[in-house]
């Protein structure tokens, strides 16, 4: 068997959902190069029917069937994929027949449940979330700190500013930054400027290695890049977490998913992503 397949993620809206969970699976198996092709907005049957030349010219090109996850929701357009020659995996039908059965009705068959406007309300929330995560961002201003459901704290490229990020994007989560200076460091303490909000504080904190080649690329041959600065700012940022019982977590062989997970589970915060 080859150790290269092609895959595809078809979904009648954005493909956010089929990616997410077909990468799941994905993942499971080792030693396999997977070509990805994602194909959104496929609702019409002219779309269909250039999807299915795709997979089966894929199906030649590669000598084996591509996998094709879906989460298409168009019979018309399920039919010509289902034509294809690939190894179809639909995430709907894998679960709506048996829903229906255990809640006693059929399922809507709507487009773009997940991802669509149907919720105004969430979607405004996470936008609003973004907005805030970018106007709060390495301490700029702390006078919207109260507003802040959360505020990340760490020092220079631990990560903080793409945590924030995810965290009003995908949750929709109101979270502001502040960086940790060499300043604070001479002050020996929590800023001053952290005091009243001690209670949002949630630290991020990295290895000193992985820190120096983040600032590496930022400023070569840098003090600010150097092991031993780097060393000393995370011994320093370590022990005032420590010493003021804020929460923190070590970020360098996490992903930012997990990150953020852990910052809602670990702080209480209430996911914001379904407008619940």
């Amino acid at each position: 068997m080859s150790n290269r397949r092609t895959v595809f993620y078809l979904s009648d809206r954005t493909g956010i959902t089929v990616e997410t969970l077909g990468h799941s699976l994905l993942t499971q198996f080792d030693g396999i190069q997977w070509r990805k092709v994602s194909i959104p907005f496929l609702d019409s049957e002219a779309k269909a029917r250039d999807a299915a030349e795709q997979i089966n010219l894929m199906a030649q090109l590669d000598g084996c069937r591509p996998l094709v996850f879906s989460t298409l929701i168009n019979p018309i357009v399920r039919q010509h994929i289902e034509a294809a020659d690939c190894a179809i995996y639909d995430f709907f039908d894998s679960f709506i027949d048996s829903m229906e059965k255990e809640l006693g009705q059929p399922s809507s068959h709507a487009i773009g449940r997940s991802h669509g406007l149907h919720n105004d309300a969430s979607y405004s929330k996470r936008i609003s979330a973004i907005n805030f995560a970018q106007a709060n961002d390495d301490g700029i201003s702390a006078k919207n700190f109260a507003e802040a459901e959360i505020v990340l704290i760490g020092v220079s490229r631990s990560g903080k500013t793409p945590t924030c990020l995810y965290l009003a994007m995908q949750y929709g989560i109101y979270a502001a930054n502040y960086p940790l200076t060499e300043e604070d460091m001479d002050a020996s303490g929590l800023p001053k400027i952290l005091h009243p909000f001690r209670n949002k504080l949630f630290g991020l904190t990295i290895t000193a290695q992985q820190l120096q080649r983040i600032r590496q690329e930022r400023k070569p041959n840098s003090r600010y890049a150097s092991l031993s600065q780097c060393q000393q700012e995370l011994q320093w940022q370590e022990s005032l977490y420590r010493r003021e019982k804020i929460p923190f977590i070590e970020t360098t062989a996490t992903s930012i998913e997990e990150i953020a997970t852990t910052i809602l589970n670990r702080s209480g915060l209430k996911r914001q992503l379904y407008g619940e």
